[in-house]
This record gives C-alpha cells, sequence and structure tokens, in this order.
C-alpha cells in the first residue's frame, strides 16, 4: 500500500489497484448469487477500447447460462475443472474469429483493402488472431474485476471439442475458458509468488 507521504506512480487510487490486482485472485468457487449476460455485454462495450494490432479486434465471446448450453459444455472440459464450470453462475468461452480480416475495411478505414493481405494464409491469419486474442483476453479479466465480478479462467478443455459443439460451420476457434461469478467458500488459494521487477525487466 502506498503511504500518503510517499508518491505513488498510479493516477488510480489503492482501492482501485486493490481490485484489480492486488487483492483479486482466480476463483474456483462460486457463491449462488446470478450473473447475466447484460453485465458481461457492458463489460465488453468496456474493453473492447483496448489496443490490437491494426485494429483487428478477434476476441469473440460465447455466454453460456446454466442449462442445457452448460451440460453441452462441461463434458468438454478437463475433469478437474468441470465442477467449476458446472457452477459458475456465467461462463464465458473466449474465441477467435479468423476471418477478422473480413472486417477490417470497417475497423481500419484509412487503408482499404487491407485486409487482402491475410486472406491467402489461413495459418497466419489464426496466429495473429490467437495472438491478438490473448491481448484481448487480459482487457476482458481486468474489465470483470473492473465490475465487481470475478473471473476464474481454466485452460484444461478440448478446444475441438468445444469447437465442434457451439461453433461448427463458422470460423470462432476457443481460445480460452472463464468462468464468472462472485466468490462462494474456499474460493481462492493463497496467492503464489510473483517475478520480481529486478528478475523480469531490463534497461538498455
Amino acid at each position: 500500500m502506498t503511504s500518503s507521504t510517499e508518491t505513488s506512480p498510479f493516477v488510480l487510487g489503492d482501492d482501485t489497484l486493490d481490485v484489480l490486482f492486488r487483492e483479486a485472485r482466480s476463483v474456483n468457487a462460486f457463491s449462488d448469487e446470478p450473473v447475466s449476460a447484460e453485465q458481461v455485454r457492458e463489460v465488453f462495450e468496456l474493453v473492447k477500447l483496448g489496443p490490437t494490432m491494426m485494429n483487428i479486434q478477434p476476441m469473440r465471446l460465447l455466454l453460456v447460462e446454466q442449462g442445457e448450453g452448460r451440460d453441452r459444455l462441461v463434458p468438454h472440459m478437463a475433469e478437474g475443472n468441470r465442477t467449476k464450470a458446472q457452477t459458475a453462475p456465467l461462463v464465458a468461452v473466449v474465441a477467435a474469429d479468423t476471418d477478422f480480416h473480413t472486417s477490417m475495411d470497417v475497423h481500419f478505414p484509412h487503408k482499404p483493402g487491407i485486409g487482402d493481405m491475410f486472406a491467402g494464409d489461413d495459418a497466419n491469419r489464426y496466429e495473429v488472431a490467437r495472438y491478438n486474442t490473448a491481448l484481448q483476453t487480459g482487457y476482458f479479466i481486468i474489465g470483470i474485476r473492473a465490475a465487481g465480478l470475478h473471473a476464474g479462467p481454466v485452460g484444461g478443455f478440448d478446444a475441438a471439442g468445444i469447437d465442434g459443439e457451439f461453433f461448427g460451420g463458422t470460423t470462432w476457434r476457443t481460445q480460452l475458458v472463464i468462468n464468472i461469478g462472485h466468490p462462494g467458500e474456499n474460493p481462492w488459494f493463497d496467492r503464489l509468488p510473483r517475478i520480481s521487477a529486478d528478475d523480469a525487466v531490463r534497461t538498455v
């Protein structure tokens, strides 16, 4: 915490920094308090403003509510992640749209036709979509926290299975699953050690 006699490098207050970073955890158990798709849509409307390469914005979200859709999703989760995915109030499947280039005339209008540079290389287009979706996913998790919600991102799932279940005939490709809600009983582990700036940052 920054004392009143110290100068903080941040323009945000400590309470906000605590919510977004210092006290935030990946949630493993959720309460019964509901989360609506509309809440997450409002989060998206904020975090879409974060930068992506040439403004391609490839992140797509499938919001899976409790019920039939959740029953279809859970079998594609790794066994250790199924209970979390089953009990979360709302689950977001984060996908990358590999046809982002078809909208570039709208999203990057000062360079007409620039999307054509991606048209003939499916592998490169997927890598560009995947990387920029990962960037947007970071914004999305922070946005979830900023809305007073908690995120539980999980990487253990059958991506091809989810794609086949929900995205057949589309250009969306599963990247991450994020359980969303409010913390329940014993919701998280103690924070694990983080690398220091001394070890992670170099200046030249």
